[in-house]
C-alpha cells in the first residue's frame, strides 16, 4: 500500500501486515515511552480480561488469536503503527455502550476498528489512513458485513486535541478511507461505516 508522506514529492511504501506472535517483540515500539508501562492502555480500552496487566492481555491475544486482532504498519522496514480490527461482538465496551446501541444494528458479522497508534515522528503522514484502509481489506477477507468506527470530529472541538484524545481516529481519516457517517453519539463523535458485503 502506498501513502504520500506529508511535505514530500515521492510516494513512500507503507506495508501493513497482521500482528502475529512473531511480530510481538516489535509491536511495543509503536507505543513509544508507554512501552515500558505494562498498565497503560495497550489497546484494551473496550475489552475485559483477567491478565495481570494490559500488556499481558494484548500479548496473550497476539499469541493466541486466530485471526490476529490487529495490524501493524511498517515504513522502510521499521514498525510505525498499529490498529485493532475485530468482530464488534468481541468488544463489550462497544456492544454495551448505550449511545452506540441507539445507532448500531444487531449484526454478528459486523466488525469494529477501535484504535490507532502511530509513532510520534510519523503522525500526520498518512499512516493512520493506510492502517484504516488495510483494516477494511482485513475485515472483508474474514467475512465482515461492515466495518464501523467511532472517530473524533476534530473540526467541532474548541482546541487542538492531544493524540490520546483521538486514539479512535479522526473523521477526516475515515472519510479519506471511504467511510460514511451513520449517526452521532455526541456532536463531535460520529459513527462511521464501510459496507463490505451486499446483504
Amino acid at each position: 500500500m502506498l501513502v504520500q508522506q506529508e511535505g514530500s514529492e515521492p510516494m513512500t511504501t507503507v506495508r501493513v501486515v497482521p500482528a502475529t506472535a512473531a511480530r510481538w517483540p516489535q509491536l511495543g515500539r509503536v507505543f513509544g515511552p508507554r512501552e515500558k508501562n505494562p498498565t497503560s492502555c495497550w489497546c484494551q480500552r473496550f475489552r475485559r480480561h483477567d491478565e495481570p496487566t494490559n500488556r499481558d492481555a494484548l500479548q496473550r491475544e497476539i499469541h493466541q488469536a486466530d485471526p490476529p486482532v490487529g495490524l501493524l504498519a511498517y515504513l522502510n522496514g521499521d514498525v510505525v503503527g498499529w490498529t485493532r480490527a475485530v468482530p464488534r461482538s468481541t468488544l463489550p465496551g462497544i456492544t454495551e455502550h448505550r449511545a452506540l446501541a441507539r445507532i448500531l444494528d444487531e449484526d454478528l458479522d459486523a466488525w469494529w476498528v477501535s484504535c490507532f497508534v502511530v509513532r510520534r515522528e510519523h503522525r500526520g503522514s498518512g499512516i493512520g489512513v493506510a492502517l484504516l484502509e488495510a483494516a477494511v481489506d482485513w475485515a472483508a477477507q474474514h467475512g465482515a458485513s461492515v466495518l464501523d468506527g467511532h472517530p473524533v470530529d476534530t473540526d467541532g472541538l474548541a482546541r487542538i486535541p492531544s493524540p490520546s484524545a483521538v486514539f479512535t481516529g479522526t473523521l477526516a481519516m475515515f472519510r479519506r478511507a471511504g467511510f460514511a457517517e451513520i449517526g452521532r453519539t455526541y456532536p463531535t463523535r460520529p459513527v462511521m461505516r464501510r459496507e463490505l458485503l451486499h446483504r
